[in-house]
C-alpha cells in the first residue's frame, strides 16, 4: 500500500457542500484502491519505510467502510510474511530492519484478514516465535519496551506490543506488572500521559497508554473525570480536535482523542455532531480521501483514522470499532 499523498484536497469552499454532509464510501474504497498503483511516483519510493503501516491503515479504513474484499487477500498475505525475518519480527517492506511498530502491524492485518495460521505455514516463525520477538524487547528493570534493538522507548511499543501480544493470546510472555507500573510513571497532574516520564501531556500517547491499561484490566489506574476534562478541552470551535493546547486541528485526533474518551466513558463529553461536521468537510468528494484539515491533500494515515472517528460517533453504514 502506497503513502503517496493526493492527489485530491480535502474539502471544497463551504458555500459549496450540501446542507446534509455524507460519507463518500464509494470514492474512499476506489482511493484506497489506487494507492498502489501510483508505482511511476517518487513519493511512492520514498516512503517505502511505512509500507507496512500503510496497508494496515488502508485495509482498516476499507473493513470499516464494509468493503473488506477491496484488497486482494492473497496478495496481502504474500506482502506481510515477505516482510518478516528469521527472529520472527517484521520490517516495513521487504529488506527493511526488523521494528515494533510493524510487527504490530503485521500481526493486525493477519487477525483482520483471519490468517494468522498462515505464520505457521509459510512464515519465517510462527505465533509463538513473534511473540517471543515482542517481548524480548522489554526492559525488565522499567517494564517499558523498545523498538528495535538500537533501544528507542516510547509509550506507543508499550501499547503496540500488548496489543499484539493480546491478539495472538501470548500476554503471558511480557511482565504486565512492570509494564502497568511504567504507564504509571508516564501520568501527569492533568488527568494525561506523555510519552515518558515527565513528558508533556499527548493525546495520542493517552491513547496508547490508556488502551494499554485496557488490555491489563487496570482502567481502574486511570483518573477519568480529570482525563476527560483534559481531553475534551482538545476539541476546537469548527468541532475538530488537537493533539494538545494552543495546537490546530487534526483530523488523526478524531481517533486518538475520541477513542481515548470512549474507552472512559465520556465520548458524550464533546459535540458528536460538530466533530463528525469537521470529518466530513475534509474529503475530496471527488476523488475520495480524507486530509488532515480542509483544504489539505488526502493521504491513507487521515482517511482511516478519519473513518474511524466516524465509526466511534456511530455514523450509519459503517462498522463498529473497538476503540482499544
Amino acid at each position: 500500500m502506497s503513502l503517496v499523498s493526493g492527489p485530491g484536497r480535502g474539502g471544497v469552499p463551504t458555500n459549496e457542500l450540501p446542507d446534509d454532509l455524507q460519507l463518500f464510501v464509494d470514492k474512499h474504497v476506489k482511493y484506497i484502491q489506487s494507492l498502489d498503483t501510483r508505482k511511476n511516483e517518487l513519493e511512492y519510493w520514498l516512503t517505502e519505510h511505512l509500507r507496512l503501516s500503510g496497508l494496515y491503515w488502508g485495509l482498516t479504513a476499507l473493513h470499516l467502510l464494509g468493503h473488506p474484499e477491496a484488497l486482494p487477500r492473497d496478495e496481502t498475505i504474500d506482502f506481510v510474511l515477505s516482510c518478516q525475518h528469521t527472529n520472527g519480527g517484521f520490517g516495513a517492506a521487504p529488506g527493511h530492519d526488523v521494528h515494533m511498530l510493524y510487527t504490530v502491524n503485521a500481526v493486525q492485518i493477519l487477525v483482520t484478514i483471519d490468517a494468522v495460521d498462515e505464520l505457521e505455514r509459510r512464515g519465517k516463525g510462527g505465533r509463538e516465535k513473534v511473540g517471543k520477538f515482542i517481548a524480548s524487547l522489554q526492559d525488565p528493570s522499567t517494564g517499558t519496551f523498545a523498538g528495535d534493538e538500537w533501544g528507542e522507548t516510547d509509550t506507543r511499543f508499550l501499547y503496540g506490543a500488548l496489543n499484539a501480544l493480546s491478539l495472538l493470546n501470548l500476554l503471558s510472555l511480557v511482565d504486565l506488572p512492570k509494564a502497568i507500573d511504567h504507564i504509571q510513571a508516564c501520568a501527569n497532574f492533568d488527568g494525561g500521559y506523555g510519552v515518558s516520564p515527565g513528558a508533556e501531556s499527548h493525546a495520542g500517547q493517552i491513547l496508547t497508554c490508556v488502551g494499554a491499561l485496557v488490555i491489563a484490566d487496570r482502567l481502574d489506574l486511570v483518573d477519568k473525570d480529570k482525563l476527560g476534562r483534559w481531553l475534551s478541552e482538545r476539541q476546537l470551535e469548527n468541532g475538530g480536535l488537537n493533539g494538545r493546547p494552543q495546537k490546530l486541528e487534526d483530523v488523526c485526533y478524531s481517533w486518538w482523542v475520541a477513542s481515548s474518551l470512549a474507552m472512559i466513558d465520556r465520548l458524550h463529553w464533546i459535540d458528536g455532531k460538530k466533530l463528525e461536521n469537521f470529518i466530513l468537510r475534509c474529503q475530496d468528494p471527488e476523488m475520495g480521501g480524507i486530509a488532515d484539515r480542509p483544504g489539505d491533500t488526502v493521504d491513507v494515515f487521515h482517511t482511516v483514522f478519519g473513518i474511524a472517528g466516524l465509526c466511534l460517533l456511530k455514523y450509519p453504514g459503517l462498522e463498529e470499532v473497538d476503540p482499544v
